[in-house]
């Protein structure tokens, strides 16, 4: 997929006059020209407008949204002419007018005409700085256009351009053009080339090729410029000037813990008791850095891919697999080149010094989760040779099983401190397939279980990312790349408080730590317990934001550095280097801040680490999103070739025509929509002071008995349970 970059526009509705060539005036405009970049580059810095990605409201495509940058609200765009030609989707700057001109709109959340109002109504601060208040009404902030505005509101600054279609069960892809015409009140026309028929719809390689170009993944083919790059005489050896550099750890008791497919390691632990009961325990990451030498070829493309991309079925990888797999993934027994941080710790987790440097390792053992999880089950247990994967004969089982156990008790204290200290964790539930191995077919899901073993993996990545972002900040507080994640949406919050406090539900949103110990408190002693808190959870989850790359340069005020879940002041990515750019970046400030990389020849200005940051951002979120729809495509597929299958769903919330809810066996969330129920002869919708309502009425199976009455609540008040027939509709209960 193309990037247009455009110039940019923005609007009044009283149009303009523009002169033929003859010097006729002709009709007016619907639209403005765009606006220089240089105009739009000198009002954001002047604070004059807001540049955001553009929500189209797919129910009432005249309603448009950007966020604020405060969090408070969203930025409401009312009508075709608001949005002057912009897309779903495109980057774009707004000016919001003067607060006299706002216009006050109710928000009806509960209503199915309209549901992004659920999320946009509050006050937004402008010129005035006028705080909200609990008294003041449900405003949306609302770039409003009358013959009297002095103008510019909305410029579209980013586009992207492509599209997919379905027709006759097959699935296309289309480049298209677009022609603006100032004289016209919509768009001239869009200009359509059929760009590749992808195969049928429903399929999986098809709908996946579709998901992917949709999102702007690229998954072509490296480049030979970019494969150039890497060593070309294989087997690869590290080279002895270079093995003279670094710390020699390859006699160490070193090992990886992934899942049981990975094929991309790029993280490894070491955990080694001292005499005096201390630990010496060290994390230790692919030194993809080495390979990747900045503005090249192959820098060019992974800074552009800026993220591996996981699918059910594959991975699309932001390097070669040459180099995922093979050069810098960790493999047993293959001494490899590593960036390493190593502490000293009390049993308890306390850091008694720290060292950061270049190394060279030789993992003893792949484990897989499922092995550690074993070795931590089993304390006492003496495994043997053919319950593990091939291990070093110099490092016996016991050694590596006790390792293991040492890890586990320090990161069960770093675990218990960080949410006594205010961490947050919204653990949602997450689908994995069983597929056929020759078919690639789903022939199975289940729910994945998040269990000790990745815990213990995950408390010492935490740690690394946190020293590493201390270690570039110091060395560079004006161009380290960091990671903060914002505090959620104040007014989402506030109404996700009322509405808790209403339904007698003891959550307390105040703070990071207060929400986590709010949801980890038992809710029912029965067999759908954990299935509400994973309700809870989910509505939670709502108002939070994303959590975001920056540069420390572009952000003056270090208390912007902080993230909000981890309650950390300040947190970067390091451990992941094979599969996420910005931890490239980072391995290259750890080696200049160590003097052994000259940074020069990475980034000149800081404004090059901010766009390459954004850039990661986005690349992230769009990642996410194509695993999301990876994962309900084979959903769907399992589901259609297995028939019908029942599970228990809890309702998660409602509208005035539809209600959502969450199926307990899958994890799945869905929303029914009541004129789609088969057997369903009627519904009524209401509320019960706050609390939403629905009243079903299902034809019964027995013409001559009366019609089944169906209450159904949300599921803050009464813990609704629906029995469900998924795939070809539902039925009743």
């Amino acid at each position: 997929m193309e990037v247009i970059f455009l110039s940019v526009v923005v609007l009044k509705i009283s149009g303009y006059v523009k002169k033929n060539r003859g010097g006729r005036q002709s009709k007016k405009a619907m639209f403005e020209e765009y606006m220089s970049l240089q105009d739009v580059s000198a009002g954001l810095k002047r604070g004059e407008l807001i540049q955001g990605s553009l929500r189209i409201n797919p129910k009432k495509y005249h309603e448009a949204f950007i966020p604020s940058p405060d969090g408070l609200a969203d930025i409401f765009l009312d009508g075709i002419v608001a949005r002057n030609r912009a897309l779903n989707g495109d980057i774009v700057v707004v000016k919001v007018l003067p607060q006299h001109q706002w216009r006050v709109v109710k928000s009806e959340p509960d209503s199915e005409e309209s549901p992004e109002t659920q999320c946009v109504a509050g006050n937004t601060k402008c010129e005035n700085k006028k705080a909200a208040t609990s008294s003041s009404p449900d405003v949306i902030v609302e770039a409003h256009y009358n013959d009297e505005s002095e103008g510019p509101n909305e410029a579209v600054v980013q586009r992207v351009q492509n599209i997919s279609l379905q027709d006759k069960g097959l699935t296309f892809f289309f480049f298209f053009t677009q022609f603006w015409d100032t004289i016209s009140i919509f768009t001239y026309g869009l200009m359509l080339r059929l760009a590749k028929t992808l195969g049928q719809a429903g399929e999986i390689e098809p709908e996946t090729e579709g998901i992917l170009i949709e999102y702007d993944v690229d998954f072509s083919e490296f480049s030979d410029q970019a494969l150039a790059c890497l060593p070309q005489a294989l087997p690869w050896s590290i080279p002895p000037e270079e093995l003279s550099k670094r710390r020699d750890l390859r006699k160490e008791c070193i090992f990886t813990i992934d899942p049981t497919t990975a094929r991309d390691l790029d993280d490894a632990l070491s955990c080694k008791l001292l005499p005096d009961g201390n630990f010496e325990v060290g994390v230790h990451i692919a030194d993809v850095s080495f390979f990747v030498e900045p503005g090249n070829a192959l820098d060019f493309i992974a800074s552009r891919r800026a993220t591996s991309v996981y699918l059910v079925q594959k991975v699309i990888p932001m390097l070669p697999r040459l180099l995922c797999e093979e050069l810098c993934s960790l493999n047993p027994l293959t001494d490899r080149l590593t960036i390493s941080v190593i502490w000293n710790l009390t049993p308890e987790g306390k850091i008694l010094s720290e060292w950061f440097g270049r190394s060279v390792i030789r993992s003893c053992v792949k484990l897989s989760y499922d092995h550690a999880q074993s070795m931590i089950e089993a304390p006492d247990k003496l495994f043997t040779a053919n319950e593990l994967p091939p291990c070093a004969p110099e490092h016996p089982i016991d050694e590596i099983h006790q390792a293991v156990l040492n890890l586990h008790a320090i990161a069960k204290c770093l675990r218990a401190q960080r949410f006594e200290g205010g961490a947050l964790r919204l653990d949602q539930m997450k689908l994995s397939f069983t597929l056929d191995h020759e078919t690639g077919m789903p022939q199975g899901c289940y729910v994945y279980q998040y269990r000790d073993s990745n815990k213990l993996v995950e408390e010492f990545m935490l740690l690394a990312n946190m020293s590493a972002a201390h270690q570039i900040y110091r060395t560079f507080p004006e161009l380290a790349l960091l990671r903060r994640h914002p505090p959620p949406q104040a007014k989402m919050v506030d109404t996700l408080q009322e509405l808790c406090d209403q339904m007698g539900l003891n959550i307390d949103l105040s703070s990071a730590g207060a929400l986590h110990r709010s949801l980890n408190e038992t809710l029912g002693n029965d067999q759908y317990s954990s299935a509400r808190k994973e309700v809870l959870t989910n509505m939670c989850s709502r108002p939070m934001q994303m959590a975001l790359y920056f540069c420390s340069g572009a952000l003056k005020n270090e208390t912007l550095f902080r993230h909000y879940a981890l309650n950390v002041p300040m947190y970067t990515h390091f451990t992941s280097p094979i599969r996420r750019y910005a931890d490239v970046i980072v391995h290259r400030l750890l080696a200049a801040s160590l003097r052994e990389f000259n940074f020069q020849f990475c980034f000149i200005k800081r404004c090059d680490i901010q766009n390459q940051a954004s850039h990661c951002n986005d690349r992230k979120t769009a990642s996410k999103r194509v695993q999301e729809l990876s994962s309900e495509l084979f959903f769907s597929v399992f589901v259609k070739e297995s028939g019908p299958l029942d599970s228990e769903a809890m309702v998660m919330g409602m509208l005035d025509q539809s209600f959502d809810v969450l199926v307990l066996r899958y994890g799945v969330q869905k929303r029914i929509y009541c004129n789609s129920l088969e057997g369903l002869q009627s519904f009524e919708y209401k509320k019960v002071g706050k609390c939403p309502e629905m009243t079903l009425l299902w034809t019964p199976d027995d013409t001559e008995k009366p019609c089944i009455r169906q209450v159904i609540t949300s599921i803050v008040k009464l813990y609704t349970i629906l029995c469900l027939f998924l795939a070809l509709g539902f039925r009743q209960p």
